[in-house]
């Protein structure tokens, strides 16, 4: 069950991967443990189907982040009677739906569905306090975007010839998606990328930046080779700042954007989106206050009990703070271990 895998802190050791489904309130339904060599993408529809028996006739709507979003996932709650509501990456999307989400036409604020540019969002003074309200609202905008996909079986298929062969099923399926802009989000992603092109700055006269791994969020991603020659001499190899990179990097800013196949207000369908937070609350109670790692076990019984134990935990953590909050009386407290 210990297999290197992919580690978000980039250690070489070998990881136990761990998923966790909760409900709305934040308490955790089940979960499943896979080898750390294992995709994500492969365990949520298993882990879903065994949630299904424990809960039948129950309606189920499925809300992850873009990790556990892909368009296997969406088909396979598109059924039964199921929904589902994912983070979408609007750099991902389409060059139509791309026109679509930067054109500055039938946007509305989240609040109470006045018509609004983004334009307007981007311009307004941040200190005027008769601006407080529009700066902690989010504009919104609707898109239909059905997505054709391979049903995974077979169909007969009549040519132009007359010819009958065998082919794929392909079905469609529905959903819509639902951007958001929020000024104070585009503030503060862009206060963190002039963070960033400060260190490329420093990185270009201090050190070789060929030295230093480049990842998606690295800054190093800001830098641009450059080669300089004149005839018959050998290149200069310079870096300088890659001002295009920069700007395309500006243009989505304060855009977010999640696919569901649900015809509720884009209102609802955001405020459940945005629940997603607590399964990585879950996660850092059950890391950090539960010592859910490092896991210092090699046989797969003892993995299992070990994470069993920290899982059992966070239960009775999160069952204290509903009961806490149904009677009303809303103590945040601290755990002490």
């Amino acid at each position: 069950m210990r297999q290197y895998g992919v580690s978000k802190e980039h250690r070489p050791n070998p990881i136990v991967e761990m998923g966790l489904f909760m409900d709305t309130r934040g308490i955790p339904i089940t979960m499943c443990l896979h080898p750390g060599n294992t995709s994500e993408q492969l365990t949520a529809v298993p882990l879903e189907k065994e949630v299904m028996k424990m809960l039948p006739d129950t309606k189920f709507i499925y809300c992850a982040d873009a990790g556990l979003g892909s368009y296997n996932i969406r088909k396979f709650n598109s059924m039964g009677g199921r929904a589902f509501i994912v983070t979408q990456s609007i750099k991902k999307l389409s060059d139509v739906l791309k026109q679509a989400v930067f054109n500055d036409y039938d946007y509305r604020l989240l609040s109470d569905d006045t018509p609004v540019t983004i334009s307007g969002m981007k311009s307004f003074d941040l200190y005027d306090r008769k601006n407080l309200e529009l700066y902690n609202d989010s504009a919104y905008k609707v898109l239909e975007a059905d997505k054709t996909l391979d049903l995974g079986l077979y169909e007969d298929v009549t040519l132009k010839n007359g010819r009958t062969v065998r082919g794929k099923a392909k079905g469609i399926l529905k959903q819509r998606i639902i951007v958001t802009f929020s000024r104070k989000a585009m503030e503060y992603q862009r206060a963190v990328r002039n963070r960033q092109i400060e260190r490329a700055r420093k990185m270009i006269n201090l050190k070789d930046p060929e030295e230093i791994k480049k990842g998606p969020n690295d800054v190093k991603r800001f830098l641009k080779r450059v080669a300089k020659t004149k005839s018959g001499e050998t290149a200069t190899i310079e870096h300088i700042l890659d001002e295009e990179k920069i700007a395309e990097e500006e243009k989505y800013d304060g855009y977010n954007a999640v696919a569901t196949n649900l015809s509720e207000p884009a209102k609802e369908i955001l405020a459940v989106s945005n629940k997603r937070y607590q399964i990585e609350d879950c996660f850092r109670i059950m890391k950090t206050n539960f010592d859910g790692r490092p896991v210092n076990h090699r046989l797969r019984e003892r993995i299992k009990a070990h994470f069993l134990i920290c899982y059992t935990a966070l239960l009775v953590y999160r069952l204290l703070e509903i009961k806490l909050d149904d009677q009303g009386t809303h103590i945040v407290f601290d755990l002490i271990v």
